[in-house]
């Protein structure tokens, strides 16, 4: 995308990898932190002059700290007429993508990135699906070996403190932690902001004010219903998911295997942890199709749906080694439903293996990109 766009602006959570991907990428770029205050006060004070020093082939780390940046990027990158100017991070993604959007718009391509899946980190991931699930997908825990219990409770706090009171002004932080971990326990769950807002004793308007920034600051994300003319009784209500296992078990308390394999949010982890799976293998080859849930009042429900024009992939996600019957019927129960689309069905499940059978395809937990084969 460096060869057809002017600027490529790489977003996605804090500590994803974003500023190493650059580096190893762009060997042949200058890269300028504007977190640096030098830097940024330069930029912010001079912004002619800095990018008359920074014209062109410049990684710029951090592009939030200094908006009014923005608007003069936009002047060079014009004038140059060239592609693969700049390359533009950030963690504060509200911001960020605020910016590109007013200044931006038609010169700029914007590409996420999402902690390391489990094609990326092949032999030196966990062996177990469920320790995997609690590892989660940051790339320091696996560089540095880190524990996850040392881990998380750090970047909780890192993001809570930099992030959340430079975006909105939360008064009461203890409220803000108390929120995001009331909404790890509605994980893989339909949302309901009222019931939260009755706990909490906030109002809804603020709390979807904190849901939306927790969504562009790549925390959480929500899966909205796929709404077709099969019944007229249909969920309307998105389901909430996190862009980590790891940091959703850890507000959940849980940091063992065996506690996991025996808690009752094992079936809504598993099931989040494989959504993410899928997403990373799509958003890792570039793809941008639009990911649903379906449900009906009956309770018959299809965990993810990716809609590819009239083809639609079905996918049933399960917390098991063992191919039942239940899943299988569940996974086919729209077929009877649909004369217009072109149903492909999927069980993910904890197997380690890759199973094509003639009417669906059974994935294990570490082949996800499997679901984007044609073939299957």
């Amino acid at each position: 995308m460096a060869k057809k766009f002017p600027v490529i602006a790489l977003v996605g959570p804090r500590q994803s990898g974003k500023t190493t991907l650059s580096k190893m990428i762009f060997k042949n770029y200058r890269y300028v932190s504007l977190e640096d205050p030098d830097n940024a006060l330069f930029a912010e004070t001079d912004p002619k002059g800095f990018l008359k020093l920074y014209n062109k082939h410049v990684i710029f780390d951090e592009i939030q700290k200094t908006p009014s940046l923005f608007s003069y990027i936009q002047g060079v990158v014009d004038a140059l007429d060239e592609t693969g100017v700049y390359i533009l991070s950030g963690s504060q993604n509200f911001q960020l993508l605020e910016k590109i959007t007013q200044t931006l718009a038609g010169r700029v391509y914007m590409m996420e990135l999402l902690p390391l899946s489990q094609q990326e980190l092949k032999e030196v991931g966990k062996k177990d699906c469920f320790n995997s699930m609690l590892a989660g997908g940051y790339p320091r825990i696996y560089d540095k070996e880190i524990s996850p219990s040392d881990y998380y409770p750090n970047y909780i706090k890192t993001y809570i403190e930099r992030d959340v009171r430079s975006i909105v002004n939360v008064q009461d932080l203890s409220l803000f932690r108390k929120y995001v971990q009331l909404l790890a326990y509605r994980v893989g769950q339909l949302l309901n902001l009222t019931s939260i807002s009755k706990e909490l004793g906030v109002d809804v308007k603020t709390l979807q004010k904190w849901l939306s920034v927790l969504e562009t600051s790549y925390i959480v994300f929500t899966l909205n219903p796929w709404h077709q003319n099969f019944s007229k009784r249909l969920v309307k209500t998105p389901k909430l998911y996190f862009y980590d296992t790891g940091l959703v078990s850890y507000l959940l308390g849980i940091e063992k295997d065996s506690d996991l394999t025996t808690s009752k949010f094992k079936g809504a982890l598993f099931e989040n942890y494989g959504i993410l799976e899928i997403l990373k293998a799509y958003k890792n080859k570039g793809l941008q199709y639009p990911f649903y849930f379906w449900r009906d009042s009956n309770g018959n429900e299809i965990d993810l749906l990716i809609e590819k024009g009239l083809e639609i992939k079905l996918i049933e996600i399960k917390a098991s080694e063992t191919v039942k019957s239940e899943f299988l019927k569940s996974l086919h129960y729209l077929d009877s439903l649909n004369q217009q689309f072109a149903f492909k069905h999927f069980l993910y499940n904890t197997m380690d293996e890759v199973q094509a059978r003639s009417m669906e395809t059974i994935v294990g937990w570490r082949q996800a990109e499997k679901i984007l084969d044609e073939s299957l």
